[in-house]
């Protein structure tokens, strides 16, 4: 039986992402429309639309998600055993952990349309890893779930 999730969430794109695609598709149309005939403009506008979509959803459908003593940060996952503090960053602190004061060594999953993250320190001493700097909506509540987990030991 699969334990309920001490934090899950899905980094999908925001709204005005999905309203700015639209618009510039329905520019597309207009320009394509003038040129076309109809229906030609219509089935090009529809693949583009669909490409649009297929590219939001794919870019969005990346899951932050602590379960059974896992981090999930997209694809990548690792237990608790391995974890060391997790810190809630504010969006200046997420800027210069993510920039100036990156290491290149860290596994990063950021979105641009979210401006917080957690970074989560990396305790095995065989990771070259040495922290996850992971974007979400509520940093506070996922560090509380990673501070919260038991431990190894």
């Amino acid at each position: 039986m699969e334990s309920r999730p001490e934090y899950d969430e899905r980094l999908g794109v925001p709204l005005r992402w999905w309203v700015q695609g639209t618009m510039l598709v329905a520019t597309l149309w207009l320009a394509v429309v003038v040129a076309l005939p109809g229906s030609v403009a219509w089935a090009v506008t529809a693949v583009a639309m669909a490409l649009l979509a297929g590219v939001f959803l794919s870019y969005g459908s990346a899951r932050v998600s602590v379960r059974d003593g896992v981090l999930t940060a997209g694809r990548a996952r690792i237990e608790a055993a391995h974890l060391g503090a997790a810190e809630a960053l504010d969006a200046d602190a997420t800027r210069r952990t993510a920039g100036r004061e990156a290491d290149a060594r860290a596994f990063l999953l950021l979105r641009p349309y979210l401006k917080r993250a957690v970074k989560v320190a990396i305790s095995d001493p065989a990771d070259p890893t040495p922290y996850w700097l992971v974007s979400t909506r509520h940093p506070e509540e996922l560090a509380a779930a990673l501070n919260a987990r038991p431990t190894a030991g």
